[in-house]
C-alpha cells in the first residue's frame, strides 16, 4: 500500500516550490483513477450538489450527503490526501457545531482534512478545529455557499477594497492554522501576491492563475462530461461526453437489431438438462 500524502507533505511541496495537484471527485471509481494518475489531493466538494445530485446550487447539500460521498471516495483511495467539504450551515452557526461536524467528516467519512468557506469571520472556527486535531483548508474569493450574498458567480477582488479583504482573509486563515487555502475566481496577479505573502499555508487555485501553489478542477469538468456551460477557467483534457453518448447509441442500435448479446456474451446449458424440464 502506498504512503498516504499528509499535511506535512503539502507544506513541504509549498516550501520547495513544487506544484500541488488536486481534483474534485465524488465516488469510489473516480477516486481509484485519480490515485492511479498520481494526483496529490482529492477534494470531495459540496459541488456534488450541482454535479451529482442535480441541484441548482450547493445550498441543499447536507452533512449526511458529504459523509456518504467522502466515505465512497475513501474506499477507492490509497495515497491521495482527501479533503471533505463542510456544507452550508454545518459550521456557520457556532464554533462547537463546526468542530462536531468537522469531526464527523473525519470519523465517519474517513478523510484527512476538511474545507470550509470564509475568511476572517471563519478564522475562530478554523483555530478551534485545528486545536481539536482537524486539519482545515480554507476557501476564499468566490465562495459558492455565499453566492446569493455576493450577487452571483463572478470574479472577486477586482477592486482595491475587495482585493485587500482577500489578502487579509488569507492571512487570518493562515494565522488560525489552515494548512491550505482555495482561491476561487481571483485575478491572477492578486492570487500570486497572496501566495507570496503566505509563509505556511499553500494556495490552491481555481480560476486564480498559475501563481498559486497548486490547482484544482472538478473531475467532470476536466474530463468533458457535459456539453453545457463551461467556466472560463476550465480546461477540458478529454471529451468523455461524446465517447459515452456514442457508446450508448451503439448499445441501443445493437439491442434493437438483436445483435447484442452475441454468443460470446451468453452462457450455455446442455440439451440433456433442458429435456428434463419437459
Amino acid at each position: 500500500m502506498a504512503k498516504m500524502i499528509t499535511v506535512s507533505d503539502i507544506a513541504k511541496k509549498k516550501a520547495e516550490g513544487r506544484p500541488i495537484s488536486m481534483v474534485t471527485a465524488y465516488d469510489c471509481a473516480m477516486a481509484r483513477i485519480v490515485n492511479e494518475a498520481g494526483i496529490d489531493m482529492i477534494l470531495v466538494g459540496d459541488s456534488l450538489g450541482n454535479v451529482i445530485l442535480g441541484y441548482s446550487s450547493t445550498i441543499p447539500v447536507t452533512m449526511d450527503d458529504m459523509i456518504h460521498h467522502t466515505a465512497a471516495v475513501m474506499r477507492g483511495n490509497d495515497r491521495c490526501m482527501v479533503v471533505g467539504d463542510m456544507p452550508f450551515m454545518s459550521y456557520q452557526a457556532d464554533v462547537a457545531e463546526a468542530v462536531r461536524n468537522g469531526g464527523r467528516l473525519l470519523k465517519e467519512g474517513g478523510c484527512a482534512a476538511v474545507k470550509l468557506e470564509g475568511g476572517r469571520e471563519a478564522a475562530p472556527m478554523v483555530k478551534k478545529m485545528v486545536e481539536a486535531g482537524i486539519p482545515v483548508c480554507g476557501h476564499i474569493g468566490l465562495t459558492p455557499q455565499s453566492v446569493n450574498a455576493l450577487g452571483g458567480f463572478k470574479v472577486q477582488g477586482k477592486e482595491a477594497a475587495t482585493a485587500k479583504k482577500i489578502m487579509e482573509d488569507a492571512l487570518a486563515l493562515e494565522a488560525a492554522g489552515a494548512f491550505a487555502i482555495v482561491l476561487e475566481c481571483v485575478p491572477a496577479p492578486l492570487a500570486e501576491k497572496v501566495t507570496e505573502s503566505l509563509k505556511r499555508a499553500a494556495t490552491i487555485g481555481i480560476g486564480a492563475g498559475s501563481g498559486c501553489d497548486g490547482q484544482v478542477l472538478v473531475c467532470n469538468d476536466l474530463l468533458g462530461f457535459s456539453t453545457g456551460f463551461c467556466p472560463k477557467f476550465v480546461k477540458k483534457y478529454a471529451n468523455v461526453h461524446d465517447v459515452i453518448l456514442q457508446a450508448m447509441k451503439d448499445y441501443k442500435t445493437e439491442v434493437e437489431a438483436g445483435t447484442f448479446p452475441a454468443a460470446e456474451h451468453t452462457f450455455t446449458i446442455s440439451e440433456e438438462v433442458l429435456k428434463k424440464l419437459y
